[in-house]
């Protein structure tokens, strides 16, 4: 396609005129090999004899652009996902992009247009630090609407890209325990249905240029290694952009996984695993390419196809073609936060809250109506960021929008419910005060009356906040050396504003650091507080901490004298729960329940709004009050958007993206990856939530009627078409979210209780109709087969549901679907192990001599089971490839059940090093049937990679 006259070129990669693929293979060629290694980094140099510009891979955008100055600022990622609005993600997408842009011209070379967003990853367990970051628990949800945002990010021309998304973390990155070591084990239908079939929308019907590997393992490889990078997102789903590591991985294959000796071979294995950009060391990471070619290790041609990934996506930005071709170049620097922006943030604000709970009609608030309000809370007055968002151009805090709400006569109060305190050296009698030198604090305060008073906010988990009422700035550990009250929030990689008490002798207080150092008084002659050497030391400062005022009974009074209370409860986004920080629970801090409980003894007209960045185990705020509220934290609209809901300027209409369970206990281990075997998400979860996937409410009632499904019946190259009548019967506008589920009746294997499969977020005026249509291929409803290593579409009946949530069904009808019938096993054929039915206490891991193994997570009891094989007459042996450990192990066949006595069996001697495999052989006589389910008991030190049954003649 010619895109404009040709300048007079040097080098036919400057021809505009000739393909794509010409001009990226003739820049790539004119690339010295040392010219080539260094192009390989996260930041590429410049080549000016070629006049290639430098450039960086990487700028954070997981809700607006983050780190490099004032920029609009979206709610976080767990919020957007809430609003399950495909056309505002592309539109949120696009200002992104446009942004972006405006950076990316103020500083090319470090501003890049390759932006490190969407998150992409399953959230099946809640307890995730980093829940924010994603969109919730379920692919077809999060597909849709990070396919939008990366359509908006790119832009719609047919060439140049606006600036283009990297999605994160491909792949299993659901927790942030031992992330850089762990392995995730995952079997191939939870990967193939569930894992993967949420990275895949955002590639080919989004068109992402680009991806990043996760920090964990699957099944025992690491995922920078993983085979699907290259098998599946390169080849099957046909993304010809690049592949980029995470900060630090490729060193944390030999420091971490320890899955290599040296850097060199972690070098070149990754980058022929498909890996094109390495975001690490760049001294380590040069010498290891460097090394890694000299050894033959690796080739130029593997840079060279790693180059073209990575500058074919460069070329397309535009950088090498006249800014007149590219209709993203020159961009206004007026985009940034630019009023329209705004605006799009308080919309996204907005549409992302959930209304919970309302009993009664309590909301929305009649402000003509309220002589009083008290807003309480730590939530209620502050507007926080988390790590990966930027400098707020704005904020508005709920206090300040709820005020503006209400007329100048109403009175209106806010109370944080924190207690203020003095702290008191024990041993000298003095109190802490600020010293004037850079905020330190010193213990050489004679009288109270000079002392500092702070608010103490709890966090929960021993964790609190301590603010200076003088300065407004937080209590910090500066330089991890001094205790200064000096930052301006509590933020960083650590967060050393945290601070934990702990009881003394005589009602006294010990005090230590975010990393649990003991605050002591580290210079005598002045006071001044310091910090101690190791955590076991025992010459930490005693304090008494004197109260001045007592934040739950002062919030009490302001509830006891207002109309309406609305509580703001949540969390802090740095404290508890963040990146490297897995949450210890999914309740709210017991001081905030405490006060939640409090305020609603003494004024029933009590509403609890949460600020969080994940779902929360709310079943006593439930069962008490009667009306809740959910958004998710930043976005500069923050309170504007939650005033507005809870006055009925707007109508609430966001819905969950994942179950809200009423405790951890409905959970397993938060390393269990099998959402199919442990019942997680709203797909498999047969217990009762607190709040169900999809769940939310709106102040009008919405009716569903005349489901239509047409055909009725499809074959599986077919399409249905689903319509529903709704209507807004209510007073006032709202919009509606109608979701499709399916169910089917009957299968081979274990299926989803309901799966998502369409969803439609729509504005009705009052008493509006709508006939709401979901086109349904039946390519859809394909499940992974493991018999044959296929998608396969089963025939059979399907349940077709339409509803507010997977919990709250209006509509139900039948599709019947003409596909395939899965054939019964034939074991006498190769069969990997990992292709089980069912198990027990087996995990997945890495075998050396190729793909995966079943390895036993406990000595015995653990199996693999296979079901419907076919036998024919006769007698067989059983063959499979295993290895064993230091202290063996035996294998043995059992039909019919685990339990049953086995068939027969072998025995493995000890193995003391590494993965020795050998053919294992053993009769086993007749099966007892001409179908029947087959089951392999491991126990002792064993693994299994693959086997088959010999049929004896």
């Amino acid at each position: 396609m010619e895109r404009g006259r040709a300048k007079e070129m040097s080098y036919p990669f400057e021809n505009v005129n000739l393909p794509l693929e010409e001009r990226v293979n003739d820049l790539v060629s004119r690339f010295t090999l040392e010219e080539k290694i260094e192009l390989m980094m996260q930041y590429q140099p410049a080549v000016d004899r070629l006049g290639v510009k430098p450039y960086k891979h990487g700028t954070e955008a997981a809700h607006g652009m983050a780190w490099l100055g004032e920029a609009t600022s979206f709610p976080q990622p767990i919020g957007l996902g809430c609003t399950w609005n495909t056309e505002l993600m592309r539109q949120i997408g696009s200002a992104i992009g446009d942004e972006a842009r405006v950076f990316y011209q103020r500083n090319p070379a470090v501003n890049g247009l390759t932006l490190w967003a969407p998150t992409v990853d399953m959230e099946r367990d809640p307890r995730w630090g980093r829940t924010e970051e994603a969109y919730g628990e379920d692919p077809h949800l999060t597909g849709e609407l990070t396919a939008s945002l990366v359509r908006g990010v790119q832009g719609d021309h047919p060439f140049y890209f606006k600036a283009v998304s990297t999605l994160k973390h491909f792949l299993g990155n659901n927790n942030e325990i031992d992330r850089g070591s762990c392995s995730a084990s995952i079997d191939p239908r939870n990967m193939k249905e569930y894992y993967e079939a949420a990275f895949k929308p955002a590639f080919v019907q989004g068109g992402a240029r680009s991806m990043m590997t996760a920090y964990n393992s699957i099944n025992g490889t690491p995922a920078i290694l993983h085979e699907d990078v290259n098998k599946v997102v390169k080849q099957e789903w046909g993304m010809d952009g690049f592949v980029v590591s995470d900060a630090g991985d490729l060193v944390g294959l030999v420091d971490y996984h320890h899955y290599y000796e040296t850097y060199k071979e972690a070098a070149a294995h990754a980058v022929k695993a498909g890996i094109d950009s390495i975001t690490d060391d760049h001294a380590i990471s040069t010498k290891a390419l460097r090394e890694a070619l000299a050894e033959g290790l690796l080739s130029e041609s593997d840079l060279d196809l790693a180059l073209q990934n990575t500058f074919r996506v460069r070329f397309r930005l535009g950088e090498f073609d006249p800014a007149s071709l590219n209709p993203y170049a020159d961009m206004p620097e007026s985009v940034l936060c630019s009023p329209e922006h705004a605006k799009l943030s308080l919309e996204a604000a907005r549409e992302s809250i959930v209304l919970l709970k309302n009993d009664n009609g309590t909301l929305p608030l009649q402000k003509d109506k309220l002589g009083s309000v008290a807003v309480i809370g730590p939530l209620g007055d502050v507007v926080y960021r988390d790590w990966y968002s930027g400098s707020l151009p704005y904020r508005v805090t709920p206090f300040e929008a709820i005020r503006g709400k209400l007329p100048e006569n109403a009175e209106i109060t806010f109370k944080s419910g924190s207690d203020r305190l003095r702290l008191k050296s024990a041993a000298s009698g003095k109190y802490v005060r600020v010293t004037e030198a850079e905020g330190r604090l010193a213990a050489d305060a004679a009288e109270a009356a000079e002392g500092e008073i702070f608010e103490q906010t709890d966090w929960g988990w021993e964790s609190k906040t301590f603010t200076s009422v003088t300065n407004g700035k937080y209590m910090t550990s500066t330089g991890d050396v001094h205790i200064s009250a000096s930052a301006e929030e509590a933020f960083g990689w650590y967060v050393k504003e945290v601070f934990h008490t702990a009881p003394a002798e005589d009602g006294q207080i010990s005090l230590t650091t975010w990393n649990h150092m003991p605050v002591k008084i580290s210079e005598p002659a002045t006071g001044l507080l310091g910090i101690g050497e190791n955590k076991s030391e025992n010459t930490g400062e005693r304090f008494i901490a004197e109260a001045v005022s007592d934040g739950l009974e002062e919030a009490v009074n302001a509830a006891r004298a207002a109309d309406t209370a609305i509580v703001f409860v949540g969390n802090n986004p740095l404290i508890n729960g963040k990146e490297e920080i897995d949450r210890p629970d999914l309740t709210l801090a017991e001081a905030q329940e405490r006060l939640i409980r409090e305020v609603h003894k003494v004024n029933p007209n009590t509403i609890v709004v949460v600020v969080g960045s994940y779902p929360f185990a709310l079943n006593e705020v439930n069962e008490r009050i009667p009306a809740v509220l959910y958004m998710s934290h930043v976005g500069q609209e923050l309170g504007r958007a939650v005033a507005d809901v809870l006055f009925g300027d707007y109508s609430p209409a966001g819905r969950l993206n994942m179950t809200w369970y009423k405790s951890a206990l409905q959970l397993t281990d938060i390393m269990d990856y099998d959402i199919i075997k442990s019942k997680r998400t709203y797909q498999y979860f047969d217990g009762e939530p607190l709040y169900p996937f999809g769940h939310g409410l709106t102040y009008p009632a919405f009716r569903y009627d005349g489901l239509e499904v047409t055909p009725s019946a499809v074959d599986e190259n077919g399409t249905a078409i689903i319509r529903v009548q709704v209507t807004n019967t209510g007073s006032v506008a709202s919009d509606e979210v109608i979701q499709l589920y399916v169910h089917v009746k009957d299968s081979r294997v274990k299926r989803p209780l309901k799966q998502l499969k369409g969803f439609r977020r729509i504005h009705f005026q009052p008493g509006e109709k709508q006939i709401v249509e979901f086109a349904l291929p039946s390519a859809e409803l394909a499940i992974w087969d493991v018999t044959r290593d296929r998608f396969c579409v089963e025939s059979g009946s399907y349940d077709i549901m339409i509803g507010r949530s997977s919990g709250d069904i209006a509509l139900s009808g039948v599709l019947t679907v003409s596909g395939e019938t899965i054939p019964p096993r034939d074991l006498t054929l190769e069969t990997r192990a990992e292709n089980y039915d069912d198990y027990e206490n087996v995990y997945l891991d890495e075998s050396k001599e190729g793909g995966t193994c079943i390895r036993p997570s406990v000595p015995a009891g653990a199996w693999i089971g296979f079901t419907d094989a076919e036998w024919s007459r006769g007698s067989y042996s059983f063959e499979g490839r295993l290895s064993g450990g230091p202290d063996g192990g035996r294998i043995e066949v059992r039909f019919g059940s685990p339990d049953a006595n086995p068939a027969g069996f072998a025995e493995l001697g000890s193995v003391r090093q590494g993965q020795d495999w050998q053919t294992v052989s053993f009769e086993i006589g007749e099966a007892p049937g001409t179908k029947q389910d087959v089951y392999l008991v491991l126990s002792g030190d064993i693994i299994l990679s693959r086997f088959r049954f010999t049929a004896k003649q």
